[in-house]
Formats: C-alpha cells, structure tokens, sequence
C-alpha cells in the first residue's frame, strides 16, 4: 500500500480507494481480512474516525464485511462488484469525453485504435 496521502480528495476515501486497489488487484481476496483500523491509523499517521468513516463505506457497500471481535473480511463476489463498478465509472470518465471529442475533431474510431495502439506501445519502451 502506498503510504502517501494527498489533497486530490478526502483522506477517508483515498482509504477506501487503496483497499479497493487491493481488492482489484488481487492483494486481498475473498474472506481475507482486510488490515485494522488500528492498522491503518498507525501506517497513515491518521485519525481513527477518519479510516472509520472509509472503512464503513466499503461495508455498506457490500465490499468487506464485520465479524464482530475479530475483524474486517473481503466479501464474496467483491472484485467483480469493484470491477463491474470500476468499469462504468471508466466509460462514464474518460471513453464518453473521448469519443464526444474525436467527433469534434472528426478523428474516426480507427484512428482511435491506431492511438490506443501506439500509445500502449510507447508504454513497453518505457
């Protein structure tokens, strides 16, 4: 987990962002538990309600789940839930700007892909 915060938005949703990360990425799968709170204020140098409040969300949101005296587990199915989730939120950011502006500047979805397509690979270069 990456140890610095920023100001881009609220410290208890970067919170929420980074176990989600986890959870994305495979870090932290089904039933695994997920680190304390205790954990979390010590490694962020936060404070407690502060991860609280992160934490709470992803249980409301079905994310992770309480046993109580024990912990805070990953749920089952909550990857795909993230990934379902994470998806839409990709198109709703950044393909709807893109193809809206592409058909501004009259650039066609094979230019498009030649793009994509470059862009990826510059990225192996670097």
């Amino acid at each position: 987990m990456k140890k610095k915060l920023d100001d881009s938005k609220p410290i208890f949703l970067q919170i929420k962002d980074r176990i989600e990360d986890q959870i994305v990425n495979n870090q932290l799968k089904e039933h695994d538990q997920i680190p304390s709170t205790t954990q979390l204020v010590n490694f962020y140098k936060i404070n407690h309600l502060t991860v609280a409040k992160g934490v709470n969300l992803l249980v409301e949101e079905g994310i992770v789940y309480k046993k109580r005296g024990v912990g805070m587990f990953v749920a089952e199915g909550a990857r795909e839930k993230l990934l379902k989730k994470r998806r839409k939120l990709f198109v709703d950011e950044y393909v709807l700007p893109l193809v809206e502006e592409a058909d501004k500047l009259g650039i066609t979805e094979q230019e498009i892909f030649n793009l994509i397509r470059e862009m990826k690979g510059s990225e192996k270069d670097v």
